[in-house]
């Protein structure tokens, strides 16, 4: 039995959340809800961890998987340092107890005062991905009178062989210097004075199934240090990138002990052993740890196809309607065997006034208006990616422990949407032209 399915079970027919039944949740935070499980987001870190003592390696997680400072501070708590992908994940880091000198700033538009911002706050490392970028970080960092620690993302034309929108590492991405271009790059950074060299990155895309295409990555980035070595330049560190996939259907990822223990093996194997290594786990934290609950509100039988009304929408689940992703999906209440001849083929659709607004098509199941769905794995690219379109105010979040809830997200209101937002004011052009 995986963490999730140990966290996420059911007792006595009702689902529960650790010990709390979903139903109870429900009733205190209301729906849509977004409960993660601190059990299961502390053993997925520490099968990571575990898989690293002994060694140089850093475990940075992904904070665009979920960015709930919640989360954030359980994994500070536990050891973690972060890759961050703007100025304002920084901030949400260190608002939830993160060490800067722990955190790799990524990201292929990172502005000028997101550059100050990282400097000041002395991170460990930017991850960089343009030649422009290494200018104006050059520059912003000669007027804090600093050096910044950078390493070059190098795109090593690696298929990730996953979604396109998700894949990173092929030759027609935006991320990444090609490789190509890498041995240049790192004779630009050793030119400008106030770049300092410690490592190398990559980053070859997310929901990876097999550990094949990192270990491809792998013997590219050590050609490329071997020659960039050559030319008397530091590489002291690895990062390998995050992007391990995890099972939302039928998808058998290799767990992320093994993931690590592997990749391990090979950089020594390689004469790669003696520098420090980094993760950049998001997806295989946090994915699983988390479940979505949203109310049936109608069910709408019709001649082609079937729905289910749901309170819970596209804007708050995107992936559905973004990936064509599948969610597996749990009634709080398992249904007895004696009503299964009940159940029907249907849609589970939102109230969002969109045609791609689904959550799961071709679903047999046996609902009623008012019965409460899980969508399950949705602790990653969840919420986080969640939106206010059609004036809907985004969810609550909660973490549970045991038999103890905690709202680490309050649900926003209508009111809070529109708060900095203002009226045209007496005697405008507008008015005067409608006149």
């Amino acid at each position: 039995m995986s963490d999730a399915q140990a966290v996420f079970h059911y007792r006595n027919n009702i689902l529960h959340a650790e010990e709390v039944p979903v139903q109870t949740l429900v009733e205190r935070f209301g729906t849509p809800l977004y409960v993660y499980s601190h059990e299961a987001l502390t053993a997925a870190y520490q099968a990571y961890a575990q898989a690293c003592v002994g060694r140089r390696a850093q475990i940075c997680y992904a904070v665009k998987a979920n960015s709930n400072l919640g989360v954030l501070n359980l994994f500070a708590k536990l050891g973690a340092g972060f890759d961050t992908v703007s100025g304002g994940e920084l901030a949400r880091v260190l608002a939830a107890g993160g060490q800067a000198n722990r955190v790799v700033f990524s990201g292929v538009g990172k502005s000028a005062q997101e550059m100050r911002l990282a400097l000041d706050a002395g991170v460990k490392c930017f991850n960089v991905e343009s030649f422009a970028e290494m200018h104006l970080l050059n520059e912003v960092a000669a007027a804090l009178g600093k050096r910044a620690p950078i390493a070059v993302r190098v795109n090593p034309h690696v298929d990730a062989h996953t979604h396109p929108y998700i894949a990173t590492g092929l030759k027609t991405s935006k991320f990444g210097i090609n490789f190509e271009q890498a041995e240049k790059a790192y004779a630009l950074a050793a030119a400008l004075p106030h770049l300092e060299v410690v490592g190398i990155d990559c980053h070859i895309g997310s929901q990876l199934t097999k550990i094949e295409p990192y270990l491809q990555a792998l013997d590219t980035l050590f050609d490329l240090i071997e020659r960039v070595e050559a030319q008397g330049l530091r590489i002291a560190h690895i990062d390998i990138g995050g992007g391990l996939g995890i099972c939302y259907e039928e998808e058998c990822p290799p767990a992320p002990g093994d993931f690590v223990r592997t990749v391990l093996a090979y950089i020594d194997a390689r004469g790669h052993g003696h520098r420090e290594i980094i993760f950049e786990p998001g997806r295989s934290l946090v994915g699983q740890a988390g479940i979505m609950l949203t109310r049936v509100e109608y069910l709408k039988p019709g001649e082609a196809k079937n729905f289910v009304i749901v309170d819970a929408a596209m804007n708050d689940l995107a992936r559905p309607a973004m990936y064509q992703a599948y969610h597996k999906i749990l009634p709080a209440r398992q249904t007895p065997e004696s009503d299964a001849q009940h159940a029907t083929l249907y849609d589970v659709v939102g109230p969002v006034c969109e045609s791609g607004d689904w959550l799961a098509k071709d679903r047999t199941l046996c609902v009623e208006p008012g019965d409460i769905l899980a969508l399950c794995a949705t602790g990653a690219y969840g919420f986080v990616m969640s939106s206010n379109y059609n004036t809907r105010p985004r969810a609550a979040e909660v973490i549970v422990a045991g038999d103890r809830m905690h709202l680490v997200r309050a649900r926003e209101t209508v009111e809070s949407l529109y708060a900095q937002e203002h009226c045209l004011p007496e005697g405008s052009i507008a008015t005067a032209m409608h006149r």
